[in-house]
């Protein structure tokens, strides 16, 4: 592996990375990048990097979400900017051009969109599969993290996508609060989970759109 692909790695991980992988961001749509085209020009690479979630916190979890959890939240995303901040910073070092995508950061909010799917960059990178859940999900940690991602034009070794699914786990369809979770991932119901999470947050659960609650019940590889 080169050299400064270990160096970023290494760099991610002493600020707490749990997951790091390079996915070749070439062949994505335009319309999966809510990114100016002058902006993304010459950018081939995704450095992506994802920390895990204490299990303590999700525990607290039963059918909807807690403080605990949403406190827990909010402090990992701001880990996983400050960890995209230093390995974007140490990139331009090398004379290359990065761009941080924040962890948890709306641009459409019809859609529940933001810059890129972290999800999309994972898969790319290795980092796991797309669940039932809609969510990534790694072999080890499950669904029980999240995701930061840095664009750069910076040469680096492109990981390969896992040849893995969620085989007969189902755990997250018994889960879910809002049944949006069906038996095959295309016919998940985004609309029904946004109610959801609506709900939660009508009722003062918590200040922001999450529930938590399917994250809590997969496990990825350790069921």
């Amino acid at each position: 592996m080169p050299e400064i692909y270990l160096l970023l790695k290494q760099r991610a991980q002493d600020l707490g990375a749990d997951l790091f992988g390079v996915a070749d961001i070439t062949q994505l749509s335009p319309n999966d990048i809510l990114i100016a085209p002058h902006t993304m020009s010459g950018m081939q690479r995704a450095v992506v990097i994802g920390v895990k979630l204490l299990d303590g916190v999700l525990n607290d979890i039963i059918d909807s979400p807690t403080q605990l959890y949403f406190h827990h939240y909010r402090q990992i995303n701001f880990q996983l900017d400050r960890i995209a901040l230093e390995v974007g910073k140490l990139i331009e070092k090398q004379g290359a051009r990065a761009i941080t995508i924040a962890a948890s950061q709306l641009i459409d909010w019809q859609k529940q969109q933001g810059h890129i799917s972290h999800r999309a960059l994972g898969q790319k990178a290795g980092l796991g599969w797309r669940g039932r859940n809609n969510l990534l999900i790694n072999p080890i940690f499950g669904a029980r993290i999240r995701l930061v991602s840095v664009l750069t034009d910076l040469e680096l070794p492109a990981d390969s996508p896992l040849k893995q699914d969620c085989g007969d786990c189902r755990a997250c369809i018994k889960a879910c609060p809002a049944e949006s979770i069906k038996e095959n991932l295309e016919d998940f119901d985004p609309l029904s989970c946004m109610a959801k999470l609506k709900e939660f947050q009508k009722q003062g659960l918590v200040s922001q759109m999450i529930c938590g609650v399917c994250v809590k019940a997969c496990r990825g590889g350790n069921k």
